[in-house]
């Protein structure tokens, strides 16, 4: 069985996140979705909120799980028996981080490859962060995000902001 990470923070996670996961499972015969804690990126939602939310879209493909992990994604792809790491490129802007870290999980463990898949050219402008910057002023985003997402968000910004005012 062959195995992929799809390693990201997902805070909170895209169509564009989505799409790559369904190439994904073109490629691969099970996909783990690894949601990483990351406390220094300061994340909108906790880990288990993430992966509650990636689970909820992803509830009726069976070779997909959702898991949170801390550490380096090398190890995490070598307990799991993965055999690739998965990494999302939207633009020429993308490909030079994506290219360091590649390198360093070869340089860590050359066993795994990495496999960068391009989302369809209507998420390539998509990321959480400018998502997130969008929605503290207008939640009315609903094209590049799934149903439960907007709903979260516009709960976490609405409730964010209340509490600034205060």
């Amino acid at each position: 069985m062959k195995i992929g990470i799809y390693p990201g923070s997902f805070d909170p996670i895209t169509n564009g996140h989505l799409d790559v996961i369904n190439r994904a499972r073109n490629i691969f015969d099970k996909v783990i979705v690894a949601v990483a804690r990351n406390a220094t990126k300061d994340p909108l939602f906790t880990s288990e909120e993430r992966v509650h939310l990636i689970e909820e879209n992803l509830a009726d493909r069976p070779n997909i799980s959702v898991i949170a992990f801390d550490g380096l994604i090398v190890d995490l792809a070598k307990e799991t028996k993965a055999v690739a790491l998965i990494r999302g490129l939207r633009a020429v802007s993308d490909f030079e981080h994506e290219f360091q870290m590649a390198q360093m999980n070869r340089h860590l463990d050359d066993s795994i490859e990495t496999i960068f898949l391009m989302p369809n050219e209507q998420f390539f402008f998509t990321s959480s962060n400018l998502l997130k910057q969008v929605f503290k002023f207008t939640d009315r985003e609903r094209r590049l995000i799934p149903n439960n997402v907007h709903k979260a968000l516009s709960g976490k910004v609405r409730t964010r902001s209340e509490k600034l005012k205060y």
